[in-house]
């Protein structure tokens, strides 16, 4: 990972230290991880993470949530 970019935090995430997701990326993928545990990284391509806030946005995976 030593082309990694700065984490950038979500601006939902407001002031909270420990209670939020972060970004980073490389010159071909995108990483997060939680701020409490930032050992722990999820390594995805941009597309597909356009396509999961797609699916997140139009509601396509909510029954995960019941």
């Amino acid at each position: 990972m030593s082309y990694v970019q700065r984490w950038r935090k979500s601006s939902y995430s407001g002031d909270a230290a420990n209670n939020c997701v972060e970004l980073a990326r490389t010159p071909d993928t995108v990483l997060l991880r939680e701020s409490d545990d930032p050992q722990t990284v999820i390594t995805t391509t941009p597309a597909a993470l356009r396509a999961l806030t797609r699916a997140v946005k139009a509601g396509r995976l909510d029954h995960l949530s019941r």
